[in-house]
């Protein structure tokens, strides 16, 4: 199993100063200690995770504080862009990074996002593909015909070139449908728990793996990767005390999250018809939820067994989430728990032969 930190911190609207420390320096930490990648989103019109708007922006700054780490995005959101744009940011940013870049793309999340495109917001999943296509054939150094607004017709080429020859995609899925398009296009996965269980999910994963083996590609060569919350500590008891106050500050900004959670207990609830006493006890029931095998909340002995059960339904990469502890010291403090964790499931090195 590999280990990513995924940032989804700040709400971007408080007047506090120096809102990347704790992503700097996470980052460093990351680094130092062979994780794998980071992950930064795209958020638009929201304050949780607002910090996090353009993730080429966040990830210049990280090229410049590491040294061996994937930089990610966890996703662009390719419906709101030129395609040129973003292809020309990725390779940017694989240069600075001396080619570490990886993209994970989105169709769209709200409604709302769509001001910013030119299509309507009912097209995003295939306007999704269609600009995957261009920006893969950007990025290998191919010309693309390009439209201007009054017909006419350009061939395209855009600089610079990337380092890596080919740039490793991810894309946002929770649908069957989209495993199964994912697996037909060789790209990775980038998943979460939200509405279901381990169980649905499993047979997703192998709906991508038959569909990559199916066209062509190695079944075993695509990456499964799944966000989960993450809160380490040394005593389950304090972490709990610790995590139940901002947790549930989340939860009741993401309320997607706890009717989610209900009904994949078998509960259908329409939250607006719930009382604040209700509302209180629900959040308390998704808090106890997510620590129960939905997430890395806890010791690290005790989230071995969440980490084995995803290794069992066929992930291979956690993306432990930087969210809902905002606090810097308590989510600096957090990490060297979760290091400890992560260096259960190290690649083991390969003995050298006797000379």
């Amino acid at each position: 199993m590999k280990f990513s930190l995924f940032y989804f911190d700040g709400d971007g609207d408080t007047a506090v100063g120096d809102r990347y420390r704790l992503l700097m320096d996470s980052a460093r930490f990351a680094d130092a200690n062979d994780f794998t990648a980071l992950w930064v989103p795209e958020r638009h019109f929201h304050a949780f995770g607002g910090l996090y708007p353009n993730p080429s922006t966040i990830h210049t700054a990280l090229a410049m504080v590491t040294q061996r780490i994937q930089l990610r995005s966890g996703s662009i959101v390719l419906p709101l862009h030129h395609p040129v744009r973003v292809a020309e940011e990725i390779s940017v940013v694989d240069n600075l990074s001396g080619g570490r870049v990886g993209v994970g793309i989105a169709s769209g999340w709200t409604r709302d996002e769509f001001v910013l495109s030119r299509e309507p917001y009912g097209s995003r999943r295939s306007l999704m593909w269609r600009n995957y296509e261009v920006i893969s054939k950007l990025l290998a150094g191919e010309h693309v015909s390009l439209e201007h607004a009054d017909g006419q017709v350009t061939e395209a080429r855009t600089l610079p070139r990337p380092v890596q020859p080919r740039i490793p995609f991810w894309v946002a899925s929770q649908s069957t449908e989209t495993f199964i398009e994912a697996g037909r296009r060789g790209v990775n996965v980038l998943t979460a728990l939200l509405g279901e269980t381990l169980e649905g999910l499993a047979p997703k994963i192998q709906a991508y793996r038959r569909s990559l083996e199916k066209h062509g590609h190695d079944p075993a060569s695509g990456t499964v990767t799944i966000m989960a919350h993450t809160f380490l500590g040394a005593d389950a008891a304090q972490v709990k005390a610790t995590v139940t106050g901002p947790f549930g500050d989340y939860l009741r900004t993401h309320y997607h999250l706890l009717e989610g959670l209900a009904r994949s207990m078998g509960l259908d609830i329409a939250l607006e018809n719930f009382s604040q006493d209700d509302l209180d006890s629900l959040i308390q029931f998704g808090i106890e939820g997510f620590m129960r095998g939905r997430s890395l909340i806890g010791t690290p002995d005790g989230a071995a067994e969440t980490v084995e059960a995803l290794a069992a339904a066929g992930v291979d990469e956690i993306a432990c989430l930087i969210d809902f502890v905002q606090d810097y010291g308590l989510a600096m403090g957090g990490l060297p728990h979760l290091l400890v964790l992560a260096r259960r499931y190290a690649p083991v090195p390969a003995l050298s032969k006797a000379v």
